[in-house]
């Protein structure tokens, strides 16, 4: 990827957040490409070694006030990475309207229409939640038919990006696990999360009905690098659709049985419980598993093992 050059910044739209934090410390190492993002509150400290050289832009996506500003100083960039979202499935239930602003990229879309001739690729990340949950790996061309407001913010995005740009890769993320990025975020992290409860020595429930295929934070960063990557070799324009999970189908109480299995816990620990004992104030779709052949074959990778990223995200065994 060294010797290709992009005409114009890559812009990572929420890239203060988990992922977006990720994305830039990655970028930042490829030294030929102009670095920008968004952030809405939470800015990154500016200071900071390995994202000094990237520049950051107050933008509120429900408005798109600060969008013009980047492009005013900067001009059109060439590549968009689209991480913001609110992507906690009660916090849309309780806001609707806010979750339809946020997650639906009207104003995004509306500023890279401004742009003459020039037709940045749109990377969105959607989610596994478009789908309704009732069978096991959803292939990308299977209906979608989400069961709450976080799912179907996300379909109509998806519709929203189809008919309105014509360059663009809409990824659907199943549960991105992995450590923390270079600057630490406060939101829980999956991993961690259970990591911590089963250290403790308590009994914890963990639903056995649910399942997911959770992809490793660094998979991720490394489909959106080639997909940059593969823009600049072959130029012209990209509509696709990608499931982006990892290889294995687990329930949440299989997460925690591989986590400790690889940190050494009492597996008698983890309590298998039916989702339905607890009321979340939100429906959750039973099994969003995802078929993810045509993301590997497309790029032409193979997404990394959930037992192999818990290793890579907690470290060594835990001492007896």
């Amino acid at each position: 990827m060294s010797e290709l050059e992009l005409e114009g910044a890559v812009l990572v739209v929420g890239g203060s957040g988990y992922l977006g934090l990720h994305l830039l410390h990655y970028l930042a190492a490829e030294t030929k490409y102009q670095l920008v993002y968004t952030f809405n509150k939470l800015n990154v400290p500016p200071n900071h070694d390995s994202l000094r050289h990237v520049r950051g832009f107050q933008v509120d996506l429900r408005t798109g006030e600060g969008l013009d500003q980047i492009s005013q100083e900067l001009g059109p960039p060439a590549v968009v990475v689209n991480c913001a979202a609110i992507s906690v499935p009660r916090e849309c239930e309780e806001d609707p309207e806010r979750a339809h602003e946020v997650n639906v990229p009207r104003s995004l879309t509306r500023w890279l229409k401004s742009f003459d001739h020039k037709k940045p690729l749109l990377i969105h990340l959607s989610t596994d939640q478009v789908y309704q949950g009732t069978k096991s790996f959803y292939k990308e061309d299977d209906e979608t038919n989400p069961v709450n407001v976080y799912g179907k913010s996300k379909v109509e995005a998806e519709k929203h990006i189809r008919s309105n740009w014509e360059n663009y890769v809409i990824l659907r993320s199943s549960i991105i696990y992995g450590p923390q990025p270079v600057i630490p975020v406060q939101k829980t992290l999956p991993v961690q999360w259970i990591d911590s409860t089963l250290s403790s020595g308590r009994e914890t429930d963990f639903f056995e009905d649910e399942f997911r295929c959770p992809v490793y934070v660094k998979d991720v960063v490394k489909v959106i690098l080639l997909l940059i990557a593969n823009l600049t070799a072959e130029g012209g324009f990209s509509q696709l659709v990608l499931n982006l999970g990892g290889p294995d189908r687990l329930s949440r109480a299989q997460m925690a049985e591989v986590v400790a299995e690889v940190r050494g816990y009492d597996l008698s620990l983890i309590n298998h419980v039916k989702s339905s004992t607890v009321n979340r104030g939100v429906q959750s779709p039973p099994d969003i598993s995802m078929e993810v052949t045509r993301l590997e074959t497309f790029l032409g990778i193979t997404m990394t093992k959930f037992a192999d990223g818990v290793r890579q995200t907690l470290g060594p065994l835990k001492a007896h």
